[in-house]
């Protein structure tokens, strides 16, 4: 199995899972300017969508989209308890939350990287990622995590696009339940070794 990622972006969510869930894997860094693997691969014949995530499986066929492979991910190994038995409500629910994540946070977010944005296009984007934060902030009152006491890949994912606020300036003091929630996550040893295979911890 193969991870084709960029550091710190989105693929860093099924690179937590890999390593939480106790995966044997290779990891194959991608220049998204020139579209080429550390290998030499053209990523364009790997992920003809053209970005990150995409996981080789071990019968050579491509998964692509974080949610998509996250749930692969976790459904190969269920004793690893990412992700809730497929069918059930709990399992809904997280993938409710997987939903949110990529098409609230994620794309909110990840939009701060067109620096081209005009000033007043910012400050109308920060409001909304603000009503997203104060979503997530009632949300995880009384919980540790976003499905409760355990860690499951709706977290990987969700550490991973919110740790783009730091390179964005954007203060989360105003949530300190969701700043709490990601030093917790930040301390996990999977989520440290991932960093650190992507070059973002020493």
């Amino acid at each position: 199995m193969k991870l084709y990622y960029y550091p710190g972006a989105c693929s860093m969510a099924p690179h937590i899972v890999l390593r939480e869930a106790g995966y044997k894997f290779e990891l194959e860094k991608v220049n998204l300017s020139a579209m080429k693997t550390a290998s030499g691969e053209d990523f364009w014949k790997v992920n003809p969508k053209g970005y990150v995530p995409a996981l080789k499986l071990d019968d050579g066929q491509i998964l692509s989209e974080a949610a998509v492979i996250l749930q692969y991910l976790a459904d190969q190994k269920p004793n690893s308890g990412l992700a809730p038995k497929a069918g059930t409500m709990e399992r809904y629910r997280l993938m409710e939350w997987l939903n949110f994540i990529a098409s609230e946070i994620h794309k909110s977010v990840g939009a701060f990287f067109h620096p081209q944005k005009a000033p007043e296009w910012k400050e109308k984007q920060l409001a909304l990622v603000g009503k997203r934060f104060d979503y997530l902030e009632s949300a995880l009152d009384g919980k540790k995590y976003l499905t409760g006491d355990n860690f499951s890949v709706a977290d990987a994912y969700l550490f991973t696009v919110l740790s783009w606020t730091r390179y964005h300036k954007i203060d989360i003091s105003k949530w300190p339940k969701l700043k709490d929630y990601l030093a917790s996550i930040i301390d996990r040893p999977a989520v440290r070794e991932s960093m650190k295979a992507e070059g973002l911890l020493k």
